[in-house]
Formats: structure tokens, C-alpha cells, sequence
């Protein structure tokens, strides 16, 4: 059996950083929509953003970079696919170190000790990256009958988590696929929500209860458009 080669042009697209357009250096995934960048570039982009560079879906309202993960199996293609790119970086690092008067075997070893304290306090904390966030009191009913009734309609939330977040739960529980989020449809008071909206601004423009009920909202299958 013959072997085709594939010339790296062809595959550039997928393995460059569409904000510096270089190759992926340290490729950082977000998990909201998983494209993927150097993750130098996208948290500086973050700076002064809380959208995907890309599709522009929010990520979050205050902390985006709580929504980043190290793609290991995608830098890992990158410095496979690419000659020398990976000793060329080590070394640009190693140069950036010296000039900066950095001394790398102390700057890596501070770095593992954080990495453990970090490690340490995710397991006491349990990972909970909103305990400091509002919370609000959610219901969500069942609107017709072509979606079935949540078990547990009552939830406890975050108040920037977006009703894009509700619609993957919704679809989770529905339809065991998050991915059919696109075919549920949110609403307060019979107003259909835009899924970037968060749970306070929704409490704030359409909802107004002040006697402390919880925020209700209402869901049902995506209506056709004609």
C-alpha cells in the first residue's frame, strides 16, 4: 500500500493561531466552543474580550479565562507536523530567560510548586470556579408537549451563566445530546430569550419579581421559521 504525503500547506489552516497567524505555541482550546489558539495570545486578547476570537460566542461575563484548557494532543500534532518548530521554540525561550535575567531551573521549579498549590486548593475548593459569582434561584417549566418535564426543575446558578448554558442543560436532559441546544428555545414571561443573555440580566429586564420567587423560565422545541 502506497503512502500519500501531505504537504503541510495543505493542513496550515488548522494548526495556526488566528490571532498571531503563526503556529500554535502552548495551543489553549476553549471550552465553550473548542477553537483553539496560542494561549499567550488569547490571554491577552481576553485583556479586553470575553468573546471567542473566532465565532465570537461569549465565553464569559467576567472571568473568560476560567473557559481555557491546555490542548496537549493538539501541540503535540503541531510540533509533529512541523520540523525544528518545537526545539525552536525551547530555545526562544531559553533567550527570552537570559535576557530577562531569569533563571529558567528556579523559574520552573517556582512553577511546579504553584502548579501543586493550585492542584491542592482545586481539591479543597472543588473546582468551584462561581462560588464567588450572585447566585440566583432558577425554575425551569416545560412549555407544550413536545419536550418532556425536567425531574429537577429547580436550580441553584451562577447569575452569569448564560441562557446558552440552560439550552445545553436542557438539550442534556432532553434529548441526551447537548448538542441539540439549537433546538430548544428559552423564554421569560413569553418573551424569547437571545442565548447570550445572563440569568441576571434577565432577572433585571424581564422578570422584575421582587418578593424573592425564584426566576421562572420557561422552555420548549424550537419553532419553525417561515
Amino acid at each position: 500500500m502506497m503512502e500519500k504525503k501531505v504537504k503541510l500547506k495543505t493542513v496550515n489552516c488548522h494548526i495556526i493561531c488566528k490571532l498571531c497567524q503563526g503556529y500554535l505555541i502552548e495551543a489553549t482550546t476553549i471550552t465553550e466552543c473548542l477553537h483553539t489558539f496560542c494561549k499567550s495570545c488569547l490571554v491577552k486578547y481576553f485583556e479586553d474580550h470575553n468573546t471567542c476570537p473566532k465565532c465570537g460566542i461569549l465565553i464569559h461575563q467576567s472571568h473568560p479565562l476560567n473557559y481555557i484548557s491546555h490542548d496537549r494532543t493538539m501541540q503535540d500534532i503541531v510540533y509533529k507536523l512541523v520540523p525544528n518548530l518545537q526545539e525552536k521554540e525551547a530555545k526562544r525561550q531559553q533567550e527570552f530567560y537570559k535576557k530577562q535575567g531569569i533563571n529558567i531551573e528556579k523559574k520552573e521549579e517556582g512553577e511546579e510548586k504553584k502548579k501543586e498549590e493550585t492542584q491542592k486548593e482545586d481539591k479543597e475548593e472543588d473546582k468551584d470556579y462561581h462560588r464567588s459569582d450572585e447566585q440566583l434561584n432558577v425554575c425551569l417549566e416545560c412549555k407544550g408537549s413536545q419536550l418532556k418535564h425536567l425531574k429537577r426543575r429547580f436550580l441553584r446558578l451562577s447569575s452569569q451563566a448564560t441562557v446558552c448554558h440552560l439550552k445545553k442543560f436542557i438539550a442534556l436532559k432532553v434529548y441526551n445530546d447537548m448538542s441539540k441546544y439549537t433546538d430548544v428555545e428559552i423564554l421569560c414571561n413569553d418573551e424569547l430569550l437571545g442565548k447570550y443573555h445572563t440569568l441576571k440580566f434577565v432577572a433585571i429586564t424581564r422578570w422584575r419579581v421582587k418578593d424573592g420567587r425564584p426566576l421562572t423560565l420557561h422552555y420548549r422545541k424550537k419553532t419553525l421559521d417561515f
